[in-house]
């Protein structure tokens, strides 16, 4: 990378890194473009040489979270070297499941501007720090199985949703249940489901 590369590289993660903070502490809507450049340190002009306008960069952080999130539940997969199929869903959405936990600012703000179209394009198009993205990888566990499933896509979005709509009170509020309990009745739920829409031979 040349030094121009690199200094816009910097100029924009100073940006990113700004709005990040100012939207956790202030919410979106009473934090202006100035507001971030100024705690970034940079010309109020150069906001515009990267983002349209902060929605730009809310969108932008979270294709940017829900890379970083899926990519260290892929390391932690590869290095589990486990081979069964549900296993693996199980232990990704486990191992996401407890980043939120540990991480419920992050989980507030991802839950709080989340849409499945924003979702859906860090999955297919946000490269995670292997080079890859998500959607390549889950397709490639899919073709690794050896199994058929009909609609797959349809299986892996119920999943994502399952997961995101029992989640977010439990991890924030402890309600109606503790993680450790929703966990419990969680992925017995996933199995089914993968078991429901796998294409077996008579």
């Amino acid at each position: 990378m040349g030094k121009v590369e690199d200094n816009k590289k910097k100029k924009k993660n100073a940006i990113v890194d700004s709005a990040f903070s100012l939207f956790i502490q202030n919410g979106i809507n009473d934090t202006s473009i100035a507001d971030i450049m100024n705690k970034a340190k940079l010309a109020k002009g150069t906001f515009y040489l990267y983002f349209k306008d902060k929605y730009d960069v809310r969108d932008y952080l979270i294709r940017k979270k829900a890379a970083q999130i899926f990519d260290k539940a892929r390391e932690a997969l590869v290095e589990s070297q486990i081979e069964e199929f549900e296993d693996q869903i199980i232990f990704m959405a486990d191992n996401i499941l407890n980043q939120l936990d540990e991480n419920k600012t992050l989980l507030k703000f991802i839950s709080k501007n989340l849409s499945w179209g924003i979702f859906t394009h860090a999955l297919e198009n946000m490269p995670t720090e292997s080079g890859e993205t998500a959607v390549l990888f889950i397709r490639q566990l899919f073709a690794d199985s050896g199994r058929n499933f009909r609609n797959s896509e349809m299986l892996m979005f119920m999943i994502v949703e399952l997961v995101n709509a029992t989640a977010h009170n439990v991890i924030l509020y402890k309600q109606p249940v503790e993680l450790p309990e929703l966990k419990r009745e969680l992925y017995p739920m996933i199995r089914q489901l993968i078991h429901n829409f796998e294409i077996r031979e008579e």
